[in-house]
């Protein structure tokens, strides 16, 4: 996990003047590559957050205290590990590609505010990822130029039960690697783990369920006839909340950030 004892001190004095700075902090070993143009119009407009890495299409607003992250439809039918990954990794199992990858968006939760909790482990025992609940919801606009906006568990359909996917996400951070020939330090969730419904110890976010990952007790599949067409541009709205939220009764989507 990142080390919110050393970025705490350092944020507050880092997001007016410099937001790229918290990358840096966060464990960005190298500068990205250049991302995927994201072509307007979408819902809602990114021009009153600030931009937290000018080769990403990512944002935050420390007043409203959310992350807006810009992506494409990559899935549509088929078994889920994932609800969102990075371009690039597991689109074969996400239902969202985000032209980002995962660090800058536990960054930007950091720079709002949210602390992470703890990745969930198998050994010795299972114990599932803790932290402060992020409810996701996505805004898109359609071929005929209307907006939309659903919660992101909407898009899910739970195989048990036929209906969408009712659990949180919860911040459990993910963590850090370093290579011990070349001394290189590797976020786990850049390898695609960015938003999971599957249980992975390297997820960002995770549910706070046991939900195997292995093929045969996958849980979740993808609701196609509520996902848009492959290709469709969508913006990911993260808002983690206070600690101790209720789990049930998720709120209403937001207003247009």
């Amino acid at each position: 996990m990142l080390s919110r004892r050393t970025l705490a001190p350092l944020l507050c004095c880092v997001l007016i003047t410099c937001p790229n700075a918290i990358v840096r902090l966060a464990g960005a070993a190298e500068t990205p590559s250049a991302g995927t143009p994201v072509q307007q119009p979408l819902p809602g407009s990114p021009t009153s957050l600030t931009r937290l890495a000018k080769d990403y299409d990512i944002w935050f607003d420390p007043k409203r205290k959310l992350v807006v992250v810009d992506g494409r439809i990559c899935l549509r039918e088929g078994l889920l590990e994932m609800f969102a990954c990075p371009r690039g990794t597991k689109e074969h199992e996400s239902i969202v590609a985000v032209n980002c990858t995962s660090r800058f968006v536990h960054a930007a939760l950091l720079a709002v505010g949210a602390k992470e909790g703890k990745p969930m482990q198998y050994e010795p025992e299972y114990k599932p990822a803790t932290g402060p609940i992020v409810d996701v919801y996505v805004l898109w606009k359609d071929e005929q130029g209307n907006n939309h906006k659903a919660r992101a568990q909407e898009w899910i359909k739970e195989l048990k039960t036929g209906k969408a996917m009712t659990h949180p996400w919860v911040f459990g951070g993910s963590g850090f690697w370093t290579d011990p020939e070349t001394k290189k330090e590797y976020y786990y969730a850049d390898g695609g783990e960015l938003i999971c419904v599957s249980n992975f110890s390297a997820a960002m976010l995770d549910l706070p369920i046991p939900s195997p990952k292995d093929n045969d007790d996958l849980q979740f599949t993808a609701f196609t006839e509520r996902i848009p067409p492959l290709g469709t541009k969508v913006r990911l709205v993260l808002i983690p909340q206070p600690e101790g939220k209720a789990k049930e009764a998720p709120p209403a989507p937001p207003k247009q950030p």
